[in-house]
């Protein structure tokens, strides 16, 4: 039988297929269960803390707040009306410090040569180190994160019966749910399906969908015309999104690949053409992940140094809040934001560079050159070696470009069209949340067929 024939399978034909694959069930049911309990694990509150009335409209009314609530699901807010109330829950930090040790530790991977050469050169083992690593700095990051986070809450939400052992029992809960959420992103990524923290992310998104769409409809149904007319507008808007992100996701540009010919044997091999697919967007979805969260870090660190300096106005931590929380002031994507502009291009110039950053983790021009040499494979009209890598590293480069101005201008046109709407429905859900939803959508479901393809040749061959 001729496999490359073979006639792509239906969509029934692949439910049906991943209903009947046992190694993909148990990774869904993984996956699913994780999930679940990452979830229950967010509404279990952490004991002594009541915020409520005039807090918790501060909390609301906190854009980048709820910009970090994408990475962590601080605060959720339950109940309605006067029995609305908001509590921080078990896995408040989230999966945010795993994702700031890995911006640092991918970071030094380029910068140092020991860490570069165990993860090009030491191969999984390699791996398994700069993982360690990771945890450790995750580690680190999470226990200066929830000491901070535990002297805001005592001075300003804890109750009345808080007493002195708050502060150690609620920063060790603190670190310990996040190194739980953490255990949970790697076990999800080795036996389950998807990437673990994108999926994590993904799970905080469609959290507040329910509450955005519950906006949209109590707009929409006003009976102005003119503010329906608003929201199908915007809405427009983000179909129209996602079609460009969907585009630019499975975009590619496929090089010409011509193998030369070769004798084994006595059997002559003609020359045979291929591709070499370089994706339009390489990183996928974590440029905008890491630039989401180098946005939030001046915010954190201004409320870490907070706590502690407020008793010592002129000391050099004070000073450094101060300065740290007008930063994140401009880096705000709210109203409270007096320079949006400063916003809009840190965001982007940052977007851009993270898209470049992941290109050359992901591809390096001279080893894909040497190994086509190798192969005894060329790209037409290209000679082998330092030519063809100058070439797939010049094609890159404006690949990276355009996809990376793509993600930056798809953040900032639903922002700039609700804004000159009057439309708030999707405030907390905006374009980065759009980018990573499809992002990790159609990756989880790549993912997904693949384990369904490999289950029907397994079959193919077996019979």
């Amino acid at each position: 039988m001729d496999i490359s024939r073979d006639k792509a399978p239906t969509a029934q034909e692949t439910f049906m297929q991943m209903a009947q694959a046992a190694g993909l069930r148990g990774r869904l049911l993984v996956t699913l269960g994780l999930l679940i309990l990452v979830t229950l694990g967010t509404y279990i509150p952490i004991p002594n803390i009541l915020i409520t009335g005039q807090a918790l409209a501060d909390l609301k009314g906190n854009t980048l707040l709820q910009f970090a609530s994408f990475f962590t699901r601080g605060v959720v807010f339950i109940g309605q009306g006067e029995q609305e109330r908001a509590i921080v829950g078990l896995f408040a930090l989230g999966i945010l410090p795993y994702i700031n040790a890995s911006i640092i530790i991918q970071i030094l991977t380029t910068a140092l040569p020991a860490l570069e050469n165990l993860q090009k050169n030491e191969g999984e083992a390699g791996r398994r180190k700069i993982s360690q690593i990771t945890r450790y700095v995750t580690l680190g990051w999470a226990i200066i994160q929830s000491i901070g986070i535990t002297f805001s809450l005592l001075q300003r939400y804890a109750t009345a019966d808080a007493g002195p052992w708050f502060i150690p029992i609620t920063a060790l809960v603190l670190t310990a749910g996040s190194m739980f959420v953490m255990w949970v992103s790697e076990v999800i990524t080795e036996r389950g399906v998807g990437n673990g923290a994108s999926l994590l992310i993904f799970l905080s998104i469609v959290s507040t969908l329910p509450s955005s769409f519950g906006q949209v409809l109590e707009q929409a149904g006003s009976g102005d015309n003119e503010i329906v007319g608003k929201v199908i507008l915007l809405l427009l808007v983000f179909l129209a999104m996602i079609v460009g992100i969907v585009f630019v996701q499975e975009g590619s540009r496929r090089i010409p690949i011509i193998s030369a010919r070769r004798q084994v044997g006595r059997r002559l091999y003609r020359e045979r053409s291929n591709y070499l697919p370089l994706r339009l967007n390489q990183g996928g979805v974590m440029p905008i992940i890491f630039a989401s969260a180098v946005l939030v870090l001046p915010y954190s660190l201004s409320q870490f140094a907070a706590n502690f300096t407020r008793n010592d106005p002129d000391s050099f931590l004070a000073k450094a809040s101060v300065v740290l929380g007008e930063a994140s002031r401009y880096l705000s994507p709210g109203v409270g934001n007096p320079q949006p502009w400063v916003y809009v291009i840190f965001y982007v110039t940052t977007i851009i560079f993270f898209s470049y950053f992941y290109a050359s983790l992901i591809i390096n021009p001279v080893d894909l050159s040497q190994n086509l040499k190798k192969m005894g494979a060329s790209i037409p009209g290209i000679r082998p070696g330092r030519t063809t890598s100058e070439y797939i590293e010049r094609v890159m480069n404006r690949l990276t470009f355009l996809g990376a101005m793509f993600l930056g201008l798809v953040t900032l046109v639903p922002t700039a069209v609700e804004s000159s709407l009057g439309i708030t429905a999707f405030q907390g859900f905006g374009a980065t949340s759009l980018l990573i939803l499809v992002g990790v959508a159609i990756d989880t479901a790549k993912q997904i067929q693949t384990y369904v393809i490999s289950q029907r040749y397994e079959g193919m061959v077996k019979q």
